[in-house]
């Protein structure tokens, strides 16, 4: 007893340091921890005593160390290991901090019995201060004396500490081993648990996780799953980090409550990362431990707690133990003796008489005795520390809420933005959609809330959530009572409370902390748009929300920025009631506020309550009876919302004006700061509160109201007063006993009441001033954006907002309009179409230059400086700022003009009701229209600004006008525009006002846009539909957007947006964007009549073409109103059509009153699906073409593509919230959008760019259809005929080396039969190759355009290898023809050389002595080499040359034309010009139809005699005739009544009759067979009956001159290729010309004998001479198929397309300026094409690439020498192991020769006889050094002497293509192939038609006009000169198949190349034709100013655009 007395007097003492602890204490352990030190019990050990300086050891570890909350409690060091091995099994129930007993309480217990002496004396036992129990599988942990978590295997039910954990830490932690335990009755304990240690061996962690569970909750209640810790242990080798994976996605349990580590727990980094997170699960839990263990007693609690209900409920929650224990029944007789105070936990915290902070009411702190089952043990604190207790409390409390916060974080996986805040690109980007009928599981409840309020649905509040596990759930499980047997045991149970069904577990998260987290997990440009669209939903805002951190209050005034409200104002004056409509941004408004707030917990609820005030149907403030309410919040108490009630000007409204109503959450008396700022803000207070007392500082509260001079309404919760104003202003009514309905009614009235007389007003942007809380807009970022959009908007300080624009923007208004209007004129030309033109163009630069001259406004620098200047998101924050500003400075001005507005049309519609139409009609309908105009001029916002750049961009860049010094650089333009794209800010692609779309502006940005992301992919989806019909509003809830939306046409034109697709999405999406095109509506009311029409077609037809996918809005179900509609979409998508473009479209049918009804759903489809077939039949019938239904003109299926859409909003504005039906139509629409999008391709962005230029530049003209020109498909296509070239010449270049080597074994008589079989494989091979190359080209990036062209390329590549094969084999043909004609001269070769060979053997005998004289040798042989000739020849008869132009003579004199007509065209010359005749009026004879023309036309007899060609010419050509229609009537030129087009047809005829004159002649066989005059005869007839069939078809007769002149000119022609051919016969069959050929050779044998050679040098030579010959021919040909085929590869000429070809050659004509080489160009362009081809190969062969070329040649020829040597040496090896033969060494020698070279291997016998093939193999190759050498000094210019030359190569290469000529300017078609079609023929270089010769009819004025400006204007043309219908030249196609075939679309003639030309050779030109550009074909004064040079750089910008 003495030492328990020094104990206590330890202990007492160490009562004045345990009260100085306190504070640090409670804030690491709560009072469920205290309690649950207080309570605990022990039984020890009689014996054992405390040992002295134990409570000094307890006292100095209650210190924690590094101030960290936490109590270290260590056993005494005087203990000695026996002791604390006996200890081991005694449950250890004292604490360190509980204080000791006071001395009368020490007396009372030595009085007692053994039992609680025993517990008193070792209250200061050590408790553990963890307690962990192990449980799971014992092969998930190794167990061994390194084991620092358990050293052994046995199985322990008490406490076990853990020394290696005490040496690990320094700390007392008790270890449970339950592993592989499954009978818990042996678990006696009745202290709490920590934490539950789930041991799982990796592999198994799944199924075993489960079972752990089980077994767990089975054992210990669902409750123990907040306190279990799942370890899963792996092998030391082991790696397992996914096991953590799989058990975090299969439960909602948080991270920390997982940890992996080795099974033999020895590495001490990981236990202690184990322990560290078992401290914060403890840390997170309330209570910390958890007590209701298994085996618990519940008939005994139930009987204990029946036994003190007269006291108070007491806590059992600790474990009763299962046997009766007599020590414990002593300690629970000496409890009941004195009477102690029970203790009040935190569930029965409402009936404790404690104050709120835990203290007894007289000021002490209770502690919680420790309390085993049978007694207690009551022990208090002195008051003396009862200050610091509160503050300890406080910042428990606080630390309690952050863990309460940072769970709620983490559970809504937002912890990583708390810091890191989410931000509008998070969510502006395409996802998958938000399911509406699914519920959303807790870690995706944040980002569902955002999608679906972001689609206006407001029941993103409400969204239901899977659970993952049984700790959270929504409702208490239902409690089984199946196990009580006796039915008062049943009611017991039934009414009995069952604390442990719900109390521990987690609660699902409450709607509002999701609203609130995801408020404060985001930046301000997020927040600002979520508290918008929430406000759109009619929801209560934000208005003070305390961070939940720092708890410091913040007024979120930013997030109201975008906020506007409207309503209408009911005023009431002298009996009459006037209604003002109002709009303003909320923040500027001033309204009366009334606030709300609560003092004490209430049972009614206060924000129900205000929200029947403000709307009964829709919850504006969220209440406890709201969907999802639980009774656990953590963000919102605190929070301040507001929200406005906006009448709508009717009887019914519930206030007359705007009202603010406020509203506290939480108790007033907590939240001071925001309770008094909305008491001082408020118009009106209202307080609920129950009945006060005297003393409650509620009381005081409202004390101070009732005395402050504002009204109150005071609403007793425990009250049934009627509502009664006790004073002015004050008003206080019962809510006992009444129903909201009548509550709501009765406050409507007084605070009606109240606001009708003088009150406070409030606005939001007054918090700024308002002191103790921080407004969000004093951020440094927001205020940086906020003074330079200040900055800026300075300048509109004090001006007239209708005339900022003109003001400020200059370039956008009067200038920019009239540049639109005079820019559309240019496609409505009339008159002298090029010279307005030209007017309107000079008109259109000097607009621009104006543009340019214009002073940047300071609004405009200010503006871009900022742009350019500030930092990404001080840049957003100056545009919102921007934006904002403007809209709050035009507020006022706006609402005064509509309300103007207004009041003109009501007066004018009176005026019209009564069918009025006097002068006050129309003078009111004048001032309508001012005040419409002024209403136009006062819209003014941020689209201007960027017009603005945009119209000073082009302008600048339009007169390439440089930045000056101290200006902003205008080509930065696009790139401050294409950031603000890519962030998703909407830019305008069609200017509304203007109606234009700035094609320069819209390119450069687009251009910026893709060298900042790159030409990605972009699906294109578009919206049309009726003015005001919910288009953008669709828009914007389905994606995010932000495109105006106002009622009206205030916005007007289109808008694009750019939406990324998220990378999830990309998997199933082509697409990298959608981009979003918004437009205005159709139908607008400020366009009338025809006007309207056309801007709604052009509208549609551009928005169709643009899209992808088109969105057709229908609003409402009025057949009539959707007709109209119908109608405009069905002709947009007709056009589509027919230019190939085939968009898909989807019908949005709105505000449809019951989208449910599935009958009437299929009715309104059919009406539908009729009314667009009969639009389509409508809109076909005008396009000219025949359709029967919709479905022909688009694919569209009426069942899948028309969408119903519930009306916006669910009620009556201003107040109606949105419908969810709407948001959920929304939905299903995105869904289906997705779904087909994913299916597309898109288009890239430079697609989309050209898309936009080709559409608008059609829609200028009249005909969309004939104007369009598909830029993307022309570009593909021109990209295609490139690779077309190149496939055609992989082919024919390898048939060109196949004809060589065939060629050269038809010589070597290899072949004597062509067949195809003979053609080698190689042709096969490089086919198969090309065809595969096409097969990958056509699969490549632009397949969906390459599709339509791939099956009609591929039949052409197949015609084209048919083509070449059957052309080499006509060839090759040929040659075995004239080689079986030389037979005869073949067989006598073999005589003559083997007599020359003897001859000149014997006279080399003769002579031999004179060997050494070269000149008496040479003269010897010449003496007799004639002789030799003519005596070899005697027999033969020589064959004679042909004498063509007697046997020409003859033959037109047998068709019975006179001798004289004859010659004296042949002395004339005429007829060598006819086919450059311009005129041929002297060849006819009118009297044929002389109606045509008087007596005074007809030319004189000799009119054409004595005339020189050039006189004849320049006389025949002066009459040229046009057909165009310039004036009336059909005249005919005095000087030439010729028509022109008769004049073509001519030219016509003769060409033809060229053409056929040419292969008549080519398809003899001359060369082989020899000339005969019948081939003459034969083309003669042909001509004879080709003039007759054409006279037959002619109004006038043919003079026979015509006929003589056409047959001279055709024989000339036959003349030259019989010429050529017989040349070719005679070498080739002629025995003395053969003869003569080879006199060289048998001169050099004759020398060689004369040298006394053998034989075997002699035939060395020979084979050497042979050699020679064949290798000139194969070096030439082989070079000029490489030459060829280098040239086609390198030279820019010729290395594309036909285009390309164009372009040179009229740069080549250019540099020449030779006029003669641009008539012969454009008369006969085939012919001069041919000449520049010709001509630049000589170029590169001769001249530029000399040296190139020779290098070629003589690598062919070193490449011959080593194959001729090869081949010597290997007939040379052959021949000495076989035969030993001469002839077999030929033989051999040709054969390897093989291909390459051809070589005749027949010599004389007199060589059969060589023995020595070693020697003749040297002699060979001796022969051949001179050879090489002569052969590489070659002559270049030898190529052409040969089959193969290069130009012929490169002729047939490129010049198989279409030579069409335009029927207007006769341009050539440039398409590359030659018969291209269905494709129409195109050229983009045409030409004024006057340079073809064409002038106005009836005069001698050339037409200056480019026939692609006059399809632009209003004029017509006659299709023929004797049409009597003239067509329009916009609709030039109907003008007959010659016009239909092409494909004209007006281009403004901008091509300056033949400006220049016409104006260069005017002189030439007018003396050409004879005729003036004069009058009608002047020349514009503008075309002047054209330079050569410019007209060669307008090709290369003509063909980029090509």
């Amino acid at each position: 007893m003495e030492n328990q007395s020094d104990a206590a007097e330890t202990g007492g003492g160490g009562r004045r340091e345990e009260v100085s602890e306190i504070k640090s204490l409670i804030s690491s352990v709560t009072d469920d921890k205290v309690e649950e030190l207080e309570e605990s019990g022990a039984e020890t050990k009689s014996d054992s005593v405390t040992e002295p300086g134990e409570a000094e050891h307890r006292e100095q570890n209650e210190t924690t160390t590094g101030g960290e909350p936490e109590i270290k409690c260590v056993p005494s060091e005087t203990r000695n290991k026996a002791e604390a091995d006996e200890d081991k099994d005694v449950n250890i129930v004292s604490s360190s901090n509980i204080n000791e007993p006071s001395e009368e309480e020490s007396d009372t217990l030595k009085d007692t019995s053994p039992t609680f002496q025993t517990v008193s004396t070792n209250i200061h036992e050590v408790l553990p201060e963890l307690t962990l129990v192990l449980i799971g599988d014992t092969n998930a942990i190794e167990v061994g004396s390194n084991n620092i978590l358990l050293g052994h295997a046995e199985q322990t039910h008490g406490y076990q500490f853990s020394s290696k954990l005490y040496d690990l830490c320094g700390r007392h932690i008790s270890v449970i081993n339950m592993l592989g335990e499954q009978n818990t009755d042996k678990f006696p304990l009745y202290q709490g648990v920590h934490a539950f240690v789930l041991l799982l061996a990796h592999g198994q962690h799944i199924g075993h996780d489960n079972s752990g569970v089980q077994w767990l909750v089975k054992s210990f209640g669902k409750e123990s799953l907040l306190y279990l810790m799942t370890v899963v242990t792996h092998d030391s080798e082991e790696q397992c980090e996914y096991a953590m994976t799989e058990l975090y996605d299969k439960s909602s349990l948080v991270g920390k409550r997982y940890h992996t580590c080795t099974k033999s727990m020895e590495n001490e980094m990981e236990i202690i990362a184990l322990l560290e997170k078992i401290d914060v699960m403890v840390s997170e839990n309330d209570p910390h431990c958890y007590k209701r263990l298994c085996g618990e007693n519940k008939e005994h609690e139930e009987d204990h707690n029946h036994k003190s209900h007269e006291e108070e409920k007491m806590d059992f929650s600790v474990c009763h133990p299962t046997q009766s224990d007599p020590a414990l029944e002593e300690m629970q007789h000496h409890t009941d003796e004195n009477k102690c105070q029970p203790v009040n936990d935190s569930a029965n915290a409402d009936h404790s008489p404690k104050s709120l902070d835990g203290t007894t009411e007289g000021g002490e702190r209770e502690i919680k005795s420790p309390r085993p089952s049978s007694g207690i043990v009551d022990m208090d604190v002195n008051g003396e520390g009862d200050e610091s207790v509160k503050i300890s409390e406080e910042i428990n409390r606080k630390k309690k809420k952050e863990g309460e916060i940072e769970t709620l974080f983490h559970r809504l996986q937002l912890q990583d933005n708390h810091q890191q805040k989410l931000s509008p690109a998070d969510f502006l980007r395409i996802g998958p959609t938000v399911k509406q009928d699914h519920e959303t599981f807790e870690k995706d409840l944040a980002g569902s809330f955002l999608q679906r309020l972001m689609m206006l649905d407001y029941r993103a509040r409400y969204i239901p959530v899977t659970q993952h596990s049984a700790e959270v759930s929504h409702s208490d499980p239902v409690a089984d009572f199946d196990t009580l047997n006796t039915n008062e045991s049943f009611l017991d149970a039934f009414f009995s409370s069952h604390r442990d069904s719900n109390e521990s577990k987690q609660s699902h998260i409450h709607p509002m902390d999701v609203q609130m987290a995801v408020y404060h997990c985001s930046d301000s440009f997020l927040k600002q748009s979520m508290i918008t669209k929430l406000s759109q939903c009619q929801y209560a805002l934000p208005l003070l929300v305390p961070d939940p951190v720092t708890m410091d209050v913040e007024c979120p005034l930013w997030t109201f920025r975008q906020i506007r409200k409207t309503w209408k104002i009911t005023q009431i004056e002298e009996n009459s009631t006037s209604i003002a409509m109002k709009s303003s941004p909320i923040c500027k408004a001033e309204t009366p506020m009334v606030s709300f707030f609560r003092l004490g917990s209430l049972s009614v609820s206060k924000s129900q309550l205000m929200s029947t005030l403000i709307n009964d149907r829709h919850n504006t403030f969220f209440h406890r009876n709201c969907p999802g309410s639980t009774k656990s919040r953590h963000l919102l108490d605190g929070v301040a919302e507001i929200a406005w009630y906006c009448p709508s000007g009717k009887p019914n409204d519930a206030f007359t004006d705007c009202t603010a109503f406020c509203n506290l959450h939480g108790d007033a008396l907590s939240n001071e700061k925001q309770r008094d700022i909305l008491i001082d803000k408020a118009s009106v207070n209202v307080v609920l509160l129950p009945t006060p007392k005297k003393g409650d500082k509620s009381m005081t509260l409202v004390s101070d109201l009732l005395e402050s001079e504002k009204p109150v309404i005071c609403l007793i919760s425990d009250d049934d007063c009627t509502a009664v104003q006790t004073k002015k202003g004050k008003y206080k009514m019962g809510l006992k006993d009444r129903s909201q309905s009548d509550v709501s009614n009765e406050l409507k009235r007084i605070i009606g009441e109240i606001l009708a007389g003088q009150h406070t007003t409030f606005q939001l942007e007054a918090m700024m001033n308002v002191c103790g809380i921080r407004v969000d807009e004093d951020d440094a970022v927001i205020q940086k954006g906020k003074s330079g959009a200040m900055e800026v908007m300075k300048t509109l300080q004090q001006e007239d907002f209708s005339k900022i624009k003109d003001k400020f923007l200059p370039c956008q208004g009067r200038l920019w309009h009239e540049w639109c209007k005079t820019h559309k004129e240019l496609y409505q030309l009339k008159g002298h179409v090029e010279k307005e033109k030209s007017k309107k163009e000079e008109r259109l630069r000097e607009i621009r230059q104006k543009q340019c001259d214009a002073p940047c406004s300071e609004l405009m620098e200010l503006f871009i400086g900022s742009m350019s200047s500030l930092p990404s998101m001080d840049k957003e924050f100056f545009l919102k700022w921007t934006q904002i500003l403007i809209d709050s400075l035009s507020t006022d001005d706006l609402t005064a003009i509509l309300q103007s507005y207004n009041e003109k049309w009501s007066e004018v519609l009176a005026l019209k009701k009564k069918h009025a139409k006097s002068e006050s009609l129309k003078r009111k309908q004048t001032e309508l229209e001012q005040i419409s105009t002024k209403l136009q001029s006062a819209t003014f916002g941020l689209e201007h600004i960027f017009r603005e750049m945009g119209q000073i961009y082009e302008a600048h860049k339009t007169v390439e006008k440089k930045t000056q010094r101290g200006q902003t650089d205008w080509s930065k333009y696009p790139e401050l525009a294409a950031e603000l794209m890519i962030s998703g800010y909407p830019m305008e692609l069609m200017d509304g006002d203007a109606g234009h779309v700035p094609l320069i502006w819209i390119s450069s940005l687009l251009e910026a846009v893709i060298k900042k992301l790159g030409d990605q992919r972009v699906f294109v989806l578009s919206v049309l539909g009726v003015q005001s019909s919910g288009k953008s509003t669709m828009l914007n809830a389905m994606f995010g957007l932000q495109f105006a939306v106002s009622a009206g046409r205030c916005t007007k034109g289109a808008f694009m947006q750019l939406v990324k697709v998220s990378e999830e999405m990309k998997k199933e999406f082509q697409c990298d964007y959608v981009l979003v095109v918004d437009t205005e509506g159709l139908r607008a009311l400020e366009l009338a009549g025809n006007a309207t029409l056309h801007h709604d077609n052009e509208l549609a037809t551009f928005v169709v073409g643009l899209g992808n996918m088109t969105l057709i809005n229908i609003f409402g179900e009025n057949p009539s109103e959707m007709q109209d509609v119908l109608q405009i979409v069905v002709q947009a998508f007709m056009r589509m059509k027919k230019v190939k473009l085939s968009p898909s479209c989807v019908f949005v049918h709105q505000n449809v009153t019951d989208i449910a009804a599935a009958e009437k759903n299929m009715d309104g489809k059919r009406r539908l699906q009729e009314k667009l077939d009969q639009m389509a039949q409508l809109a076909a019938k005008e396009e000219g073409c025949e359709v029967e239904c919709f479905s022909d003109v688009i694919a569209f299926d009426v069942q899948k593509d028309v969408k119903y859409f519930a009306q916006l909003w669910e009620g009556s504005p201003p107040m109606a919230p949105p419908n969810p039906g709407y948001s959920e139509s929304i939905q299903e629409l995105k869904k289906m959008i997705l779904s087909k999008a994913s299916t597309s391709a898109g288009i890239t962005l430079s697609q989309f760019k050209n898309k936009i230029q080709d559409l608008w530049n059609a829609l200028l003209n009249e005909h969309f259809v004939f104007s369009f020109k598909n830029t993307l498909e022309i570009k593909v296509y021109r990209k295609l005929e490139v690779q077309y070239g190149n496939w055609t010449w992989a082919l024919r270049s390898n048939m060109l080396t196949i004809e060589n080597q065939l060629y050269n074994r038809i010589e070597n008589g290899k072949v004597d039969k062509m067949e195809l079989a003979h053609l080698p494989e190689t042709i096969s091979k490089t086919y198969g190759e090309v065809k595969k190359e096409m097969e990958n080209y056509f699969d490549d990036a632009d397949k969906e355009t390459l599709v339509q062209w791939r099956g009609r390329f591929e039949i052409k590549i197949q015609q084209f290898h048919d083509d070449l094969v059957a052309g080499v084999k006509r060839k090759l043909e040929e040659v075995i023809q004239q080689k079986k004609a030389c037979k005869k001269l073949d067989r006598q070769k073999t005589e003559f050389e083997n007599k020359l060979l003897q001859k000149s053997k014997d006279l080399a005998h003769q002579l031999k002595d004179q060997a050494q004289d070269e000149e008496e040798l040479k003269k010897q042989f010449d003496s007799v080499w004639n002789g030799w000739v003519k005596e070899l020849t005697a027999d033969t008869k020589p064959i004679e040359d042909i004498n063509l132009e007697e046997d020409q003579m003859t033959v037109i004199q047998e068709l019975g034309i006179e001798w004289a007509l004859i010659e004296e065209s042949r002395r004339n010359g005429g007829y060598q010009y006819i086919s450059k005749l311009g005129d041929y009026f002297d060849y006819v004879i009118l009297t044929k139809h002389r109606e045509h023309c008087d007596e005074t036309q007809q030319p004189e007899e000799g009119a054409r005699k004595n005339k020189n060609p050039k006189q004849q010419e320049k006389y025949s050509r002066k009459g040229a005739w046009v057909t165009f229609k310039t004036w009336f009537g059909l005249f005919e030129n005095k000087k030439s009544p010729l028509p022109y087009e008769e004049q073509q047809s001519f030219t016509s005829f003769i060409e033809k009759m060229e053409k056929q004159t040419n292969e008549i002649i080519q398809s003899k066989p001359v060369a082989e067979s020899g000339y005969t005059s019948t081939y003459l005869t034969e083309v003669a007839k042909n001509v004879r009956e080709c003039v007759t069939e054409f006279e037959s078809e002619k109004k006038y007769a043919l003079k026979k001159e015509f006929t003589v002149d056409l047959l001279l000119h055709v024989f000339n022609i036959a003349g030259r290729l019989l010429s050529e051919s017989h040349l070719k016969f005679k070498k080739r069959n002629d025995a003395l010309t053969y003869l003569e050929s080879n006199k060289t050779q048998y001169y050099n044998i004759f020398r060689s004998f004369c040298k006394g050679n053998s034989f075997a040098v002699v035939l060395g030579e020979l084979i050497c001479e042979k050699l020679k010959v064949s290798m000139v021919e194969a070096a030439c040909n082989k070079t000029a198929i490489d030459l060829a085929g280098e040239m086609r590869c390198n030279f820019p000429a010729f290395n594309g397309n036909r285009l390309n070809l164009e372009k040179h050659v009229l740069k080549s004509l250019a540099k020449k300026e030779a006029f003669d080489s641009f008539i012969t160009y454009i008369k006969h362009p085939r012919k001069y094409v041919e000449t520049f081809i010709e001509e630049e190969v000589n170029t590169y062969i001769f001249n530029t690439h000399k040296r190139e070329a020779r290098d070629v040649l003589k690598k062919n020829i070193e490449d011959l020498k080593r194959l001729v040597i090869q081949a010597s040496f290997t007939a040379t090896e052959k021949v000495k192991t076989q035969s030993r033969k001469t002839d077999e060494w030929l033989k051999t020698f040709s054969s390897l020769l093989g291909d390459v070279l051809a070589f005749d291997a027949s010599f004389p016998q007199k060589f059969t006889d060589i023995n020595d093939f070693d020697f003749l193999k040297e002699e060979v190759e001796k022969g051949l050094v001179p050879i090489s050498e002569e052969l590489s000094s070659l002559s270049l210019s030898k190529i052409k002497e040969f089959r193969q030359k290069p130009d012929q190569i490169l002729i047939e290469q490129l010049c198989k293509c279409c030579w069409v000529k335009c029927p207007f300017c006769a341009a050539v078609c440039i398409n590359t192939m030659e018969d291209h079609g269905p494709e129409k023929h195109n050229v983009p270089f045409h030409r004024p038609s006057g340079i073809e010769g064409w002038h106005t009819r009836g005069t001698e004025d050339l037409v200056i006009d480019f026939c692609t400006t006059l399809v632009a204007s209003n004029r017509s043309f006659y299709p023929r000169h004797d049409s009597e219908e003239a067509v329009p030249f916009k609709q030039y196609q109907r003008g007959g198949d010659e016009y239909a075939q092409w494909m004209i679309t007006a281009d403004e003639s901008k091509l300056t190349y033949w400006k220049w030309f016409v104006c260069r050779f005017q002189k030439q030109l007018e003396e050409h034709y004879n005729l003036k550009f004069q009058n009608w074909g002047e020349i514009p004064r503008e075309w002047r100013k054209h330079r050569k040079d410019e007209a060669i750089k307008s090709l290369d910008e003509m063909y980029k655009c090509e």
